[in-house]
Order: C-alpha cells, then structure tokens, then sequence
C-alpha cells in the first residue's frame, strides 16, 4: 500500500504540513474581523514574553506571571484608553464643524494666491480646478467622519479582545507549539524550529520597536500642542503616531491634518503655525535620527535597499497594509532562504 512505503509517507507529511501552512494563511487574509486581533494578541504576547520569563524566574509560576503582567498593562494602557477615547470623539466632531471653516480659509488663500501668480506671470489659475480640488477634499473628509464611529467600535472591540486572546495564547503557548511541532515532518524539523524561533523574537521585537517609537512620536507631537495651546492636541498626536508605524510615507501621513488646520486656524504667517511645523519636524528627527537606527533598524538586519524595496512592493499589493508587514515578511523570507541555502551547501559539502 502507498502508506507502507516510508518515502511516500514522509512526502504525504511535508505536503500536509505545507497545506496547513496555506489554509492558515488563506484564513488570516479571507478574515480580517478575527485575525487582525489575533495577529495583534500574538505580536503583543511575542513582546511580553521577555518580562513573564523574568517574573517565572523570580519564582512565580507561568499563570501569575501572566496575570500581574496583565494587571500591569491594563492599568498603564487600558485606563488612558477609556478616557482619551470619548475625547478623541469630541475632538473628531468639533474638527467636523470646523470644515465651513477652514474650506473658507483655503479658498481665500488660493484667490490671494491666483492674483499673486496673475500679477507676476499673467497666467490665472482656473477657478474649476480649485473647487474640485476642494470638494474632493470635502468628499473624502465627510466619508472619514462618517466612518470615525466604526473606527472607534473597532478599536473597543479589539481592547476587549486582544487582551482576551493575548491571555490565552501566553497561557496555552507551550500546547499550541506543541501541536505545531507535532504536525512538522522530521526531515525539516530543527530548521523550522530554528527558523519559526528566530522568527518569533525578530517579529516581537521589531512590533514592539516600532510600537515604542510610535508612542514617542506621539508623546513629543501630543506634548507640544498641548503647550502651544492648540486645539485637538490628543487627536493630532494620536494620528501622527499612528501613522509613523507605516515606514517611510507615515510621517508625512502624519502631518497633513495638522499642516491643514494650522493653515486654517493660524495662517501660514502666524509664529504659532511656524511652531507646529517646527513641533512636527523636530519629532521627526529625533524619530529618525536616534529611535529608528536604536529601535527598529538593528533588530531586522536588513539592508536598507532591500527595506526600500519590500515596502513599495507591499504597498503596492496590499496598501498601507502591506507597507506595515513588508519589512517582517521580508525578514522570515531571509531566514528561510538562508536556512535553504545551508541546507543544500551543506549536504552538497558532505
């Protein structure tokens, strides 16, 4: 029978093997509503391993160690979340009644701006161009206010379930490797274990780097609106930290709401608007100068062509998406090739 023949059989397992592989990829993607937070609790316990590990050694056994390092984590996040979250909202609509308001700034600015260019060049701007403009903007704004509440729905479903998830995946880690390592053929045993380990620290790392810098860039931009008294401070620091975890574009991403309303509520002329855009540069630099090369550049190893490169060909698959997981995909892929290359060298040198 094809099951006695031991080659046969070793083939039915890698190809089982890899099945499971490809249905659970298909599943991450055909899924978004429950595999994002559970890609999010698995990225989140890969970061908190480190201190429950220190906490085991201390003596506590693995179920405690979870436990106060929830407690811990749902004091110093969950609580803030709770309170800035209705802010944020009050933010959101307030920025909603201010739109008649900074669409008529804008238009004034362009009239002053068409009559300078006439004046200097004699070639006017059409009129046209610039309500397009403007009422794609207003398209595109009433279509985000519009979906500012499911947004929020979401992010308080995922605070109630990724911690849930997180809990169970610390809790359960050892069955469900267990499982993992039981499914794996012989053959390709301790290179996916060493691949798959390797692979688990990077990818909690590089997440919990780029979350780290993420919070400075937010911290430093919230901070300094807040001293240069200036209106939806929260929401503006929230959105540039939240878009500096997409490489490369998230900075500037980032700026664009603040560089509009600055523009609007101050004028390009006003010392206040001059300091925003200082505020924002500056946060940018530090970011890039000092957090990334520390935080986040080391612990991928990669060469920074080849970061270039999978970021734009995941953006340009998977959008924003894919700017995010580009650079640890691209990570695995290394490892996995590297592991096949001293695979088939080192069996070819014996």
């Amino acid at each position: 029978m094809i099951l006695n023949n031991r080659h046969n059989v070793k083939n039915l397992q890698l190809i089982f093997f890899a099945s499971m592989i490809i249905l659970f990829c298909v599943f991450v993607l055909a899924v978004p509503r429950i595999s994002l937070p559970i890609s999010l609790a698995y990225i989140l316990s890969l970061a908190l391993n480190p201190f429950i590990s220190a906490l085991i050694n201390l003596g506590l056994n693995r179920t405690r160690a979870i436990i106060l390092v929830f407690m811990i984590l749902m004091v110093s996040i969950g609580f803030p979340l709770f309170k800035v979250i209705p802010l944020i909202s009050m933010e959101a609509e307030n920025i909603h009644y201010n739109i008649p308001k900074i669409e008529q700034s804008i238009i004034s600015t362009v009239d002053q701006l068409r009559m300078l260019i006439k004046a200097k060049t004699g070639y006017e701007i059409q009129e046209k161009l610039i309500f397009d403009t403007l009422e794609e903007f207003k398209n595109n704004t009433a279509i985000f206010m519009m979906k500012l509440p499911n947004f929020l729905a979401i992010l308080m479903e995922w605070i109630f379930l990724i911690p849930l998830f997180t809990f169970f995946i610390l809790k359960d880690s050892y069955q469900f490797k267990k499982i993992v390592l039981d499914m794996t053929p012989n053959q390709i045993f301790e290179r996916f274990y060493h691949v798959s380990h390797t692979f688990n620290r990077q990818l909690g790392n590089y997440f919990f780097a780029k979350f780290v810098e993420a919070f400075i860039v937010g911290f430093i931009i919230t901070t300094g609106l807040v001293l240069l008294n200036v209106d939806y401070a929260i929401l503006l620091g929230i959105i540039a930290g939240a878009t500096n975890i997409v490489p490369y574009l998230g900075p500037f991403l980032g700026a664009i709401p603040a560089i509009i309303f600055a523009f609007a509520e101050y004028g390009v002329q006003s010392p206040t608007f001059g300091a925003i855009m200082l505020l924002y540069v500056l946060a940018n630099v530090i970011d890039i100068f000092f957090v990334f090369p520390f935080l986040v550049s080391k612990i991928v190893n990669l060469h920074p062509m080849i970061v270039a490169v999978s970021v734009i060909i995941g953006s340009h698959y998977l959008g924003i998406t894919g700017m995010v997981i580009s650079i640890p995909v691209v990570a695995a892929l290394k490892l996995i090739v590297i592991e096949i290359y001293n695979e088939i060298y080192t069996e070819r040198s014996r």
